[in-house]
């Protein structure tokens, strides 16, 4: 089974979601749009880093996911 690992910083405003595992982290990519990659040392994004993200109700914060298989 993967596993996805979503953090919430309040006092930084950031939103992280790690899809990989967080100590394969070799470089970061801030791709202009307030996000940054993660990747690992073949260049395989692992986690995303969504800057200044401030949700309506931090308290009832709910992620969903979906899945989808590209052939």
């Amino acid at each position: 089974m993967e596993e996805v690992k979503v953090f919430y910083n309040h006092t930084g405003n950031t939103l992280t979601v790690w899809f990989g595992n967080p100590r394969d982290e070799v470089i970061c990519v801030e791709t202009g749009d307030e996000v940054i990659l993660m990747k690992d040392k073949n260049g395989k994004v692992i986690g995303f880093e969504k800057l200044n993200f401030t949700p309506s109700a931090p308290e009832l914060l709910r992620v969903a996911f979906e899945t989808a298989i590209y052939k």
